[in-house]
């Protein structure tokens, strides 16, 4: 047979839990009355019940993903987790564990810069799914219906959509609001406020806020404070981020106003010109007073609708969503690449990538296009491979 540590646990939990937790439980229910019910559970204890954590584990390993500063891997966790699951409980219940710093990683953006990422242990990851699993349910269903982003069952396609709807209700200008590196200005003080609002255990106050200060360690090795920001790539990022901005996403309903958003990125549309200068100046301060964030000036604009972008896509001339000339330029960009001679693959590894590629791109992209603009994609890159159609 194999020894404990060489296997997968087929319940990475139940192998993270101390030896004698069933006895415990056992215990505790002949003593009845001397111990809390499961309902009665401090939100700490459901973050680190073994059904919860599982979960969390589970999610964390199909995310897969690459590993943190400490160098572990996905793989190499499981066994991690059987010899030091117990102590690490022990310091979260206590209020003792800190999470380690999120090695900074710097992602290429299609306009020349880079976006800043942070990887953190698996571990973190583990925990902070855990924490979200838990907190999700309380803040959901209060989010905005124009709210898109990083929640269950909605996504881009939808929030794309949406601004479709305004242009046919006759909302012809728009509010396209940048906000100035937002996931790096996030003010944690207000934020914590936010949570305080659903949330009254401090033990996870207190571990969500050492997450939002752990840190990042840059390539070179030098280690950065953290003093602002939610450092994107962690499994909590997406719902800390909805939280900071669901007071925005009020304010806009409060006034009656149409929008729709996707995580930073959002449209406020409009009947007028002057409606669009009237709440870009409104919009500004409220963004930059209540919310303490900042926008970016020379990224924002009040502007007629079509003049407007929104997740790769802007309104056409038929009043339909349609994607942006800078997103046809970064596709055929990329299919040079793929199918550039010197890159030294196999034929079909090519043909391969390119239509998986390709595949995702419409996937994306096609929801407003017809087929024959389809076919002239394929048409345009088919010389690349002959006889191997992008679209199929």
């Amino acid at each position: 047979m194999k020894g404990r540590t060489e296997r997968e646990p087929s319940n990475l939990v139940e192998d993270m839990a101390p030896e004698d937790a069933g006895r415990q439980g056992s215990d505790e229910c002949r003593h009845g009355g001397k111990h809390r019910k499961v309902q009665e559970q401090t939100m700490m204890e459901q973050v680190l019940a073994p059904e919860n954590l599982h979960a969390a584990w589970q999610r964390v390993k199909a995310n897969a993903g690459a590993p943190g500063i400490d160098g572990m891997t996905v793989e190499a966790f499981p066994a991690f987790g059987r010899e030091h699951w117990p102590r690490i409980r022990s310091a979260l219940m206590a209020g003792a564990y800190r999470p380690a710093p999120v090695r900074r990683v710097f992602i290429p953006k299609p306009d020349g810069t880079q976006r800043p990422l942070g990887v953190p242990t698996v571990l973190d990851r583990v925990i902070q799914q855990a924490l979200a699993q838990v907190l999700t349910p309380l803040f959901e269903s209060g989010f905005s219906d124009h709210s898109y982003g990083f929640r269950e069952g909605r996504n881009a396609h939808q929030a794309v959509r949406d601004v479709e709807a305004c242009w046919k209700a006759g909302r012809r200008y728009a509010v396209d609001c940048d906000l100035k590196s937002f996931f790096d200005t996030v003010n944690h003080d207000r934020l914590m406020g936010q949570l305080r609002e659903k949330v009254r255990d401090r033990q996870v106050l207190g571990l969500i806020r050492r997450y939002l200060q752990a840190g990042v360690v840059l390539p070179d090795g030098t280690r950065e404070a953290t003093p602002l920001g939610v450092p994107q790539g962690g499994p909590l990022s997406p719902l800390l981020a909805n939280i900071t901005l669901d007071p925005l996403d009020k304010e806009l309903e409060r006034r009656g106003h149409r929008f729709a958003r996707y995580a930073d990125d959002f449209l406020v549309m409009v009947k007028s010109a002057k409606a669009a200068d009237r709440v870009m100046t409104s919009l500004t301060r409220f963004v930059e007073g209540p919310l303490k964030l900042v926008v970016n000036r020379a990224k924002s604009q009040a502007a007629p609708l079509k003049q407007c972008t929104f997740l790769g896509f802007q309104i056409g001339a038929a009043g339909r969503a349609v994607w942006t000339a800078k997103a046809h330029a970064r596709f055929k960009r990329r299919v040079r690449e793929i199918t550039r001679r010197n890159r030294g693959h196999r034929v079909q590894d090519v043909i391969d990538e390119l239509r998986r590629y390709v595949s995702g791109w419409l996937q994306y992209f096609g929801i407003s296009h017809t087929y024959t603009a389809l076919l002239e994609l394929d048409e345009q890159h088919r010389p690349t491979c002959p006889d191997q159609p992008l679209a199929a």
